[in-house]
């Protein structure tokens, strides 16, 4: 494992690592695409206001459609602070690496980070450290960035954070006063669910899991596959502390989208709502 680095490194900008790849790299079609979601997505009533959503991480053919509905549930996004909480993939990370990057860029254009806030983390010392190197080969934050844009048009700032090997306990503890104190910040944990196995196991899998995270149960949560399983334990201990309620807003897998069924990745949507 790398050691942590002992200082910040100038903040560039992030740029795209799987734009053409997991999504696509022509600004209209991308922005079509994501409209075409988000319009396809129909929402149940929720009882209050969303304060954090799980998304899927997915190539857009696969997981475009559920993600959807992760992001049709968030309110205008003009002012906020968008924590946006994925796993790493590529780097090995100790604790939650925070990325040190003036913006986000993807072919909508760039999407300003929260640099005083990431700074502040880093400040407050283990488990978030800066960490640039994890975040640009990282797909998990990059594909719900173009989301953000066509929902917030740029009026959002983000909060990048990578999770490694960490107690979702001290992760949650690092977020809970800031977001505590800022009404309107709001959370996006980026995570698929099961990984390749047959469509019904697959269902059974994903059912039993997301079942377990609707009624709080922790335990049986950090029993389950999903890649983001630390960012996804963090946000239930978050919602615990701070009072936000989970609703499912859809499941589907690559078996139901895109793909073949006898290797699926599960997807499921979630948002977290305050009490009015």
């Amino acid at each position: 494992m790398r050691p942590y680095p002992t200082q910040a490194p100038p903040s560039p900008v992030r740029r795209p690592a799987v734009a053409g790849m997991f999504y696509p790299a022509q600004p209209p079609l991308l922005r079509a695409q994501i409209e075409e979601y988000l319009a396809a997505a129909r929402l149940p009533g929720l009882p209050g206001p969303v304060r954090a959503v799980i998304a899927p991480h997915a190539g857009y053919i696969y997981s475009g459609p559920v993600a959807g509905y992760s992001f049709r549930a968030l309110p205008d996004l003009q002012g906020r602070t968008v924590y946006l909480l994925g796993p790493a993939h590529y780097v090995p990370v100790r604790g939650v690496a925070a990325g040190t990057f003036r913006a986000m860029r993807t072919p909508l254009g760039e999407a300003a980070v929260a640099t005083d806030v990431v700074a502040d983390l880093i400040a407050a010392g283990e488990p978030v450290h800066y960490d640039d190197e994890a975040h640009t080969p990282e797909h998990s934050l990059e594909v719900e960035v173009p989301f953000l844009q066509v929902l917030g048009d740029g009026h959002f700032r983000l909060v990048p954070l990578l999770f490694g090997t960490v107690d979702p306990a001290r992760a949650a503890e690092a977020l809970a006063d800031r977001l505590a104190a800022d009404a309107t910040a709001l959370v996006v944990v980026s995570s698929d669910l099961s990984h390749y196995h047959p469509y019904d196991t697959a269902r059974r899998l994903d059912t039993a899991f997301l079942k377990a995270l609707v009624v709080g149960d922790v335990a049986a949560v950090g029993r389950g596959e999903a890649c983001g399983l630390l960012p996804i334990l963090t946000l239930m201990l978050l919602a615990e502390r701070l009072g936000w309620q989970p609703h499912l807003l859809d499941y589907r897998n690559s078996g139901d989208t895109a793909g073949d069924r006898q290797r699926v990745v599960g997807y499921g949507a979630v948002a977290y709502t305050q009490a009015p």
